[in-house]
């Protein structure tokens, strides 16, 4: 299985950074922190700080498994404004295997203003719809369409993270791991609200 990445930069949401981290190895799937400053440490937006695994400068991503951003702010705007990332995403976006997730902000200051969403559903934290731009807005939890997996914000985290690992693996391997954390449906048909 190839390696995914989430990035961090200063002010990143620690809730959804932590929870897509934790959960993407729950079920297996060998994933990487990579910072975008010059430290392996990166402080979230509410003084949280994480020792990244990687520096992006150090990092080869041939190949990448899911590119994941994290939202927060001012997190999100310094991951738009990091350039050699503005790069991999549209590199990423433009592979026939490519796949990316982001949630909060991100979806909409980072891939919609790099005109990665135009004609794709998307959701994103309320008050940056204006920045998805030509995508189909839509006010949900989780957005799956095509390569992308956005998410709308915090609370929903757990909920993107488990609807990444339904699109990697399956249905079923993303059940497996909303039961070991005791978030799962008794009834099996409403899966979907869980994975988006």
């Amino acid at each position: 299985m190839k390696d995914s990445f989430v990035f961090l930069a200063e002010g990143f949401e620690e809730i959804e950074a932590l929870t897509v981290i934790d959960l993407l190895r729950r079920a297996g799937m060998p994933v990487k922190t990579v910072s975008i400053t010059t430290s392996l440490q990166v402080t979230g937006a509410h003084g949280v700080s994480v020792k990244a695994d990687l520096l992006f400068d150090n990092t080869h991503f041939a190949n990448a498994d899911w590119l994941i951003l994290p939202g927060g702010m001012p997190g999100a705007s310094n991951l738009y404004e990091f350039g050699p990332l503005q790069g991999l995403l549209r590199n990423q976006a433009a592979s026939p295997e490519g796949r990316i997730a982001a949630i909060c902000a991100s979806p909409a200051v980072v891939l919609g203003q790099l005109g990665l969403l135009e004609n794709e559903p998307a959701t994103c934290y309320p008050g940056f719809e204006d920045m998805l731009k030509g995508a189909e807005v839509i006010d949900a939890p989780v957005v799956k369409s095509g390569k992308f997996v956005l998410g709308n914000g915090p609370a929903n985290a757990m909920i993107w993270a488990l609807s990444i690992i339904s699109e990697a693996l399956g249905s079923q391997e993303a059940l497996k791991v909303a039961n070991g954390l005791l978030l799962y449906p008794r009834d099996t048909e409403e899966v979907d609200f869980y994975f988006g």
